[in-house]
């Protein structure tokens, strides 16, 4: 039974911490750098609607958009990273 749960909470703070330190960059435009936060917090919100028994848009859209937050966060992170290798 905590299996789930540790996983769900171990995926919760890496997409955190990704989102995060995307937010940070400051070389990209403000709506890139926000965009996997937002994507983020709308999919814990779609979540918590679990708790008044509202399944169905938690079942259909949060887990996608916390792969999506992970991946655009991930990216842009890259991105960044070869950027800055590049003018080294």
């Amino acid at each position: 039974m905590l299996l789930p749960f540790a996983l769900f909470a171990a995926l919760l703070l890496f997409a955190l911490r990704y989102t995060i330190k995307a937010a940070r960059l400051s070389d990209i435009p403000r709506w890139r750098r926000f965009l996997p936060l937002v994507l983020l917090l709308t999919a814990t919100a779609l979540s918590l609607l679990r708790a008044v028994e509202i399944t169905q848009p938690a079942n259909l859209i949060a887990f996608p958009l916390n792969i999506a937050a992970i991946a655009l966060a991930g990216r842009e992170i890259a991105a960044h990273r070869s950027r800055t290798a590049v003018t080294r």
